[in-house]
């Protein structure tokens, strides 16, 4: 008996000491993608805004924010979520249908991602409802699944849902977040038990979907061809994924040091958000990027452990979904910047600028240690 309280008591310490390492992996995160927000932004936001410090204030508050709300998830039975799934998705969908109405959001490189909202004393705040859509259609799935499993999987109510979500999602339109979502999509699917057959099924619905709609327009078709053929057209349509090359390329294995790019005074285009990567690895070098990588590769195996031990199959489905955002964005905006995908607009996780992403994610990884909490029966 006291060996098997000691091995017992070892385990509990041994799982919350890495709950906390994971809160203090994804603050680093978080703290540093503020800082290299700041970084890569100065010239750009001064030129657009006069003030050097736009994106850093924007990013701070969202960063805070996302703090406030992962401690407050993590503190609160997760079971919770079930009661709001439904009203959660019905206002995601809402919320996808206004962005695309006129007046109600700006068209930016031909798209209606940001739903603009007045704020008292503010002049107003933007929302990305596709980026609600990540966190909101895994919570509803994990619902849905949790309360039929018994009696079978509910197949007509995940194709209807998941099915307007990125039908509402591709129409601002936003591919990356599309794809995004249909894959956590499908491995919540394939977790609660689905058959091959409507995994097919809905796979091959999707890829076909994904290929008709990437195909439709001129600028899409750039960017498959640009990705077969990086350095096609330097100065045009290769432009980007040029700059990004050239930035991996300059930083070495030490890199030119922390602040000292040459590549974001106005050279790399989106250079706070999906191209950040790059100037991490110019300033920080080859050592520099691998740290990233492993932080973000930590918080990845970390959720698919909190997955594997949930106490019941809410939380399993949750941290599946979660996890596999958080792997999918992480995979997608690396493979863009070293040509290994298409570049897809698709923000490094905790890094890039962006409020809604970076506020939800850190909500995620408190509804993650939440989950490992449970399991633990601390909450």
């Amino acid at each position: 008996m006291p060996v098997r309280s000691k091995k017992n008591s070892f385990k509990i310490r041994t799982f919350a000491v890495t709950d906390y390492v994971l809160a203090g992996v994804v603050l680093a995160l978080t703290l540093f993608g503020v800082f290299m927000v700041y970084n890569t932004s100065v010239v750009v936001a001064f030129e657009e805004f006069g003030d050097k410090f736009w994106f850093l204030k924007n990013q701070s508050i969202w960063a805070f924010i996302g703090i406030v709300g992962a401690f407050i998830v993590s503190n609160i039975d997760y079971h919770v979520l079930k009661k709001i799934a439904f009203p959660l998705i019905v206002l995601t969908i809402i919320l996808l249908l206004v962005v695309l109405l006129p007046g109600f959001s700006q068209e930016v490189y031909g798209a209606k991602q940001r739903l603009y909202i007045p704020v008292p004393f503010l002049q107003s705040i933007s929302v990305q409802p596709s980026e609600i859509a990540k966190l909101s259609i895994v919570i509803y799935l994990a619902a849905l699944f949790d309360k039929d499993i018994r009696r079978g999987l509910p197949h007509k109510p995940f194709l209807v849902v998941v099915g307007t979500i990125l039908l509402l999602t591709a129409l601002e339109p936003d591919l990356g977040n599309a794809i995004l979502i249909s894959v956590t999509a499908l491995m919540v699917y394939f977790v609660a038990g689905a058959s091959l057959f409507w995994i097919s099924l809905a796979g091959i619905s999707g890829a076909v979907s994904a290929v008709i709609y990437a195909l439709s327009s001129d600028y899409r078709r750039q960017r498959i061809f640009t990705f077969l053929d990086p350095l096609a057209d330097p100065q045009g349509v290769s432009y980007q994924i040029t700059q990004i090359f050239i930035a991996l390329g300059s930083g070495g294995i030490l890199g030119l040091g922390l602040g000292s790019s040459r590549q974001k005074y106005e050279y790399i285009p989106e250079v706070t958000t999906d191209s950040i990567f790059a100037i991490i690895g110019e300033e920080l070098g080859f050592i520099g990027a691998i740290l990233v990588i492993g932080a973000l590769a930590f918080v990845i195996w970390r959720g698919i452990t909190i997955a594997q031990r949930a106490s019941d199959p809410f939380g399993k489905f949750l941290a599946v979904g979660i996890t596999t955002t958080i792997a999918f964005q992480t995979l997608v905006n690396l493979g863009g910047m070293v040509g290994l995908m298409p570049l897809t607009g698709v923000p490094l996780p905790f890094i890039s600028y962006g409020g809604t992403s970076l506020t939800l994610l850190l909500v995620s990884v408190g509804i993650l240690i939440n989950i490992s909490r449970s399991a633990r029966g601390q909450v």
